[in-house]
């Protein structure tokens, strides 16, 4: 039987406490540098044999291919129910629907008489979607990011997913991975699944930009592939949410948010902002409610060992730690929730109003989850389509443009010394 569980609180915190609280737990460097180290450069040295090696030695299956075959996909998928297949249906369609409101058309600016500026945009050609599997096959994401992909038009789309102990993928991504268009499909999982999208293997394709979450090791290796040219999305760490909640706000509905967070792993961030000094204790009792029906509850009640609540005595105060913390999700527990968005700086995701789950944005009112953890929302914001697209500059001269602009060009090109940049408009400027 587990020990009753109650939220550490901290009223009105101080400036030093505050610098304490909204740091995330850190990584082990050194180990982890080693691992990925070792990874990487037998990732490089032997291909598809060292991917097989450390599938067996970290993730216990021993695997002859890591391609799934066409069979082996379609009969999967055949096994998925028809109410879960409707459900993906259905959440496609509305991430869909979102993301496609995402694609601009710029325009051409003439920002000088005879000079024309403007930008269009152009799908990255092969990106590679890291879907986490394990206890939880997150099919969720093969959304999130494979409806993206496909909207930008990214001509090589790949996944790789740890197998499970069978050998076998989820149906489930499967099945989200055909809606998305996605053919490629890879049995291979970790920091090895990042760096056989690195380098390329005789099986693994290398592409150009990787997206998707992961433990920690697949976090560093992502950040490695940084290091060595290959574009990564975010350097996603363990979830977190925080909820801000007033006297409006529903107790059930607080602990059910904060626990949908914490079953996500030991490590998860659970956060709880309060203007009301009576709420963290009642919130405390109905975790403890919900808790015990929970079945990864020994999950969530690890990640809830590190979890807080802060009591201000305003809500401006309460917003200014808000958006120092930077949640990756942020709930708004409030009747008078609109009148909190102005307050807002720094957050990934928002829920706004007592009957908004961030379980919505999480699977499917068509906003995306990947999202910026470990305070990054400060200066980032999550996956959407402008992720799988580059934005290429354009610009036209005509001879009018170049005798007017020409001078400028000159001038500011001597000034820096740069006399062939001068030259590059002077002899065309001889020529008009």
């Amino acid at each position: 039987m587990q020990k009753p569980f109650s939220l550490k609180s901290y009223k009105d915190p101080n400036p030093d406490l505050v610098d304490k609280l909204v740091q995330r737990p850190g990584m082990t460097a050194d180990h982890l540098d080693s691992v990925i180290d070792e990874v990487f450069q037998e990732v490089r040295k032997n291909g598809d044999d060292a991917l097989l090696q450390y599938t067996e030695r970290f993730d216990g299956i021993r695997l002859t291919n890591l391609n799934l075959g066409d069979e082996e996909k379609y009969g999967a998928i055949q096994k998925l129910s028809a109410p879960l297949k409707s459900a993906i249906d259905h959440a496609y369609e509305n991430i869909r629907t979102f993301h496609q409101t995402q694609i601009l058309e710029e325009k051409k600016i003439e920002t000088d008489p005879g000079v024309m500026c403007w930008r269009e945009a152009r799908a990255i050609e092969k990106v590679g979607l890291y879907i986490p599997g394990g206890s939880a096959p997150l099919f969720s994401t093969v959304l999130m990011l494979g409806v993206p992909a496909q909207i930008a038009g990214c001509e090589q789309v790949i996944l790789c997913t740890p197998p499970g102990r069978d050998g076998s993928i989820h149906p489930a991504i499967l099945f989200a991975a055909e809606k998305c268009g996605i053919r490629n499909c890879y049995k291979l999982g970790g920091a090895q699944a990042i760096a056989a999208m690195v380098y390329g293997t005789t099986t693994i394709p290398a592409v150009y930009k990787i997206f998707g979450p992961g433990n920690q090791y697949v976090t560093a290796a992502k950040i490695r592939a940084q290091t060595l040219g290959v574009a990564i999305d975010l350097p996603a760490g363990p979830s977190e949410v925080l909820v801000y909640a007033d006297q409006s706000a529903r107790t059930s509905f607080i602990a059910s948010d904060l626990l949908a967070q914490a079953e996500h792993g030991p490590d998860s961030q659970v956060v709880l902002v309060t203007t009301q000094n009576d709420l963290v204790e009642t919130v405390s009792r109905e975790i403890n409610n919900q808790l015990k029906a929970l079945p990864r509850a020994n999950i969530a009640a690890a990640a809830l060992q590190h979890a807080y609540a802060c009591i201000f005595e305003s809500k401006e105060e309460a917003f200014q730690f808000i958006n120092q913390y930077a949640p990756e999700h942020l709930i708004l527990s409030s009747d008078k929730s609109a009148s909190l968005i102005p307050l807002i700086r720094n957050a990934g995701s928002v829920f706004i109003g007592n009957w908004t789950p961030e379980s919505a944005g999480d699977y499917a009112s068509g906003t995306n989850h990947t999202l910026p953890t470990s305070a990054f929302a400060r200066a980032s914001g999550g996956v959407s389509l402008d992720s799988f697209v580059k934005k290429i500059t354009f610009q036209e001269i005509s001879k009018k443009g170049l005798q007017r602009l020409g001078p400028t060009i000159i001038e500011l090109a001597k000034n820096e010394e740069l006399m062939a940049h001068a030259q590059s408009v002077q002899i065309r400027m001889n020529n008009l």
